[in-house]
């Protein structure tokens, strides 16, 4: 129902709740500090007392020059770029975690420990396979220098080489299969350099332990955590999320008319209903490439920062386009005098001293604290701002009390 047609029935309904068949309102006087609708002229009456327990003030719409802006509904995700999912790449047990769900983590920083036989394994093999590399390694060297005295033949020189090509390709197998299991090169490193100190203490055991330590790799948060001790583990499941949230993305929908205001690198400030009165600075990093078949609209993905933490993954804001069109003269008032009913916005117009209409209006863009009042007020007419929200309650009480 339009917000027009709304208001004057509940003025209608509230009259007809207080007369009697085919007459108007009785002529009774209005006790000092009550409030009644009115459906004569569809106004709320407000008697002076009254108004100043509510402390109702008006103030004038101010005409201005504005900003256009073109407003994008949208949602907030993580940024991807910042974002990483740690998994297992062997199947094993949690030993241990080193993280919480919530916690903020470094870059290498220990979030779990997984004991793992096939890492065992393949740390073995790494060994065996660099300790045949080293050996066919003199093997080929001795052959050539045996070769140039005439002491061995060509075909036990030639034997001697294939066996330190193939070992040296077993090495290389060895030591990515290790990469892909987690361990970086530093690791492997220094896990040969250990495999080649004086035997004294080095047991194989200690060398090939088949402990996986799973580290962040990247600052952040921990954002997800789906496990815990002694779980068994498959390779295919994610146990942590980590995400820097000092920067999110908004992705933002934008109409096709919108579009020619829209480019890589253009400065968009984010909103959320949640807290009206902050902004966050932002950037379009991609206009998308396909329009949608269904809701004509087009993905704008703005990167922005999140000082304080306060916006999160999948709230919805709105992105609004610096200076996409223009300046123009607009009405503005404050934020406070705008109020709700049916689902549309109204201001109370002061039209005597003890009478308020309730008048639809169509809103623009936030200016600061203020709202821009695109129809429905010329600049001449004095608004309620302080206590507009109690002439709503009494006039949404009278409403229902004329149904």
């Amino acid at each position: 129902m339009h917000i027009r047609h709304a208001l004057v029935l509940a003025l209608a309904l509230s009259a007809c709740g207080r007369s009697g068949p085919g007459g108007p309102p009785p002529p009774e006087a209005t006790a000092p500090g009550t409030a009644r609708a009115e459906a004569r002229d569809g106004t709320l009456q407000v008697t002076p007392a009254l108004q100043q327990k509510w402390g109702i003030t008006t103030t004038g719409a101010v005409r201005s020059t504005a900003t256009t802006t073109v407003s994008l509904p949208g949602v907030l995700r993580l940024d991807e770029r910042h974002t990483a999912q740690i998994t297992s790449l062997l199947e094993g047990q949690v030993v241990s975690l080193g993280a919480e769900l919530g916690t903020a983590v470094r870059k290498g920083q220990l979030l779990a420990t997984i004991h793992a036989p096939a890492l065992a394994q393949a740390k073995t093999a790494f060994l065996q396979a660099a300790a045949r590399a080293q050996l066919t390694a003199r093997e080929h060297d001795r052959a050539r220098l045996l070769l140039q005295q005439e002491a061995i033949d060509q075909k036990e020189a030639s034997r001697r080489q294939a066996d330190f090509e193939q070992a040296r390709t077993d090495y290389g197998v060895a030591e990515s299969s290790l990469h892909s299991f987690g361990l970086d090169q530093a690791q492997v490193d220094a896990l040969l350099a250990r495999a080649r100190q004086p035997a004294e203490g080095n047991r194989h055991e200690d060398l090939a332990d088949p402990y996986l330590r799973l580290t962040s790799p990247i600052d952040g948060r921990v954002i997800e955590r789906d496990a815990i001790a002694g779980q068994h583990i498959l390779p295919d499941h994610a146990l942590f999320t980590v995400s820097d949230l000092s920067r999110l993305w908004a992705v933002l929908d934008a109409r096709e008319p919108d579009l020619p205001f829209l480019a890589e690198g253009r400065a968009v400030r984010i909103r959320t209903s949640l807290y009206a009165d902050r902004t966050w600075d932002g950037r379009v990093l991609h206009v998308g490439d396909v329009v949608d078949e269904k809701s004509r609209t087009v993905k704008i993905r703005v990167e922005t920062t999140n000082s304080g933490l306060l916006l999160k993954p999948n709230m919805f804001v709105q992105g609004e386009v610096l200076a996409a069109v223009g300046t123009r003269e607009v009405l503005t008032l404050p934020a406070d005098a705008v109020q709700t009913i049916n689902g549309e916005p109204v201001v109370f117009v002061r039209t005597a001293p003890d009478r308020f209409a309730a008048r639809p209006i169509e809103i623009g863009e936030r200016a600061g604290d203020r709202r821009v009042i695109a129809k429905g007020l010329d600049g001449s007419e004095s608004v309620v701002v302080t206590g507009a929200f109690n002439l709503k309650a009494e006039f949404l009480k009278s409403s229902l009390a004329g149904e």
